[in-house]
């Protein structure tokens, strides 16, 4: 009996194996913790803009993308094959972006598409946090915050009115029809434009 006990501690003691220093635990610590740090960061962005991907989405995002560079990492797969869990990575944070994307009636009516690619690049920062390479995350976090809160400012003048999808309020009429006035500034007397009619 007493073998039998030794055997299941030692099965335990090995399963826990993977961080056999302080090291180990430090780095994995310190990896984790900035990956979701500066998620968090580009998750307050948006969720303070009222996005449905806020805070907590971005940092399992990005968490999650270090975590699934760092486990290959520990069991010692080679540089060169770890680009194979990355393609990997990028392809399944597709899947979770494209989630985010909503097609309107019309075609120019897409929501959504600024919130799958910040998702998309806090994974990539996620992934440069769990290779080590903090650095490079933490200046890709500023420079995506930049062009989340920055950008718009710089070019609301540039863009023409009728490309601003934010002024369009879409109404229903009473047949069912879907119709679009320009923003607040709209004449409730005037002529609706049906949104099929571009």
């Amino acid at each position: 009996m007493e073998d039998l006990w030794r055997q299941v501690v030692g099965t335990v003691a090995s399963e826990f194996s993977d961080m056999p220093d302080a090291a180990q635990v430090t780095r994995l610590l310190l990896r984790l913790a900035i990956a979701a740090l500066l998620g968090g960061v580009l998750g307050y962005e948006r969720e303070r803009k009222g996005k449905a991907a806020g805070i907590r989405t971005h940092m399992l995002v990005s968490m999650g993308a270090a975590l699934f560079m760092l486990v290959p990492q520990q069991a010692g797969v080679p540089a060169a094959d770890m680009t194979r869990v990355m393609q990997g990575l990028i392809a399944g944070i597709g899947f979770l972006g494209a989630g985010a994307i909503v097609k309107g009636h019309a075609e120019q009516d897409v929501q959504g598409l600024t919130t799958a690619a910040g998702i998309w690049m806090t994974a990539a920062i996620g992934v440069a946090a769990g290779m080590g390479r903090e650095a490079t995350a933490i200046l890709s976090t500023l420079l995506a915050l930049g062009v989340l809160a920055i950008v718009p400012h710089v070019f609301a003048g540039l863009v023409p009115e009728e490309k601003k999808s934010d002024d369009d309020v879409m109404t229903q009429s009473q047949d069912g029809t879907l119709q679009s006035r320009q923003g607040a500034d709209a004449d409730d007397n005037a002529p609706q434009k049906h949104a099929s009619d571009g």
